[in-house]
């Protein structure tokens, strides 16, 4: 699929969250999701450090959120939109949400669940799956990570 004007403009918002993230020593990762007009409903940046919190990965913390705007865990309809492609357990909880659509910036060939190292998101076996749009914003979603990276090595 082909991304959109709105989906480049919602990475952009999610890009800010996660060099937001980066500044407070997060691994850089932001996250938003758009209700189905396109209005942001929640947002979210890698909180892992801070919380102690495992599950604490910007998707997770940006679905919460719409959920509580929405006063549903059921977000069909809705549109992820995160600066480096889902892993496993990003992967499962925006299938178990219902979110209807996935775009994200960098791949991840380490721990993507998108389409690189899995594809959960599209798994004709599940009973649910998404559209995923990868790759947009590609080079800017991918440069905090690796200057995040960099001074750790």
């Amino acid at each position: 699929m082909t991304p959109s004007s709105a989906d480049v403009d919602l990475m952009r918002g999610a890009l800010a969250l996660a060099i937001e993230a980066g500044n407070a020593g997060e691994v850089p990762v932001g996250a938003v999701v758009a209700d189905p007009s396109g209005r942001v409903i929640g947002r979210g940046r890698n909180r892992r450090e801070e919380t102690h919190d495992p599950s604490a990965h910007a998707e997770v913390i940006a679905m919460r959120e719409a959920a509580r705007e929405l006063g549903s865990w059921n977000l069909d309809g809705c549109t992820l939109i995160v600066t480096l492609e889902p892993c496993l357990m990003c992967a499962g909880t925006l299938l178990q949400a219902r979110i209807s659509r996935v775009v994200f910036g960098a791949w991840d060939e380490k721990a993507g669940a998108a389409g690189s190292l899995y594809d959960v998101v599209r798994d004709r076996r599940l009973p649910y799956r998404a559209e995923v749009v990868g790759g947009i914003l590609e080079d800017e979603t991918r440069a905090p990570l690796e200057r995040f990276f960099r001074t750790r090595r």
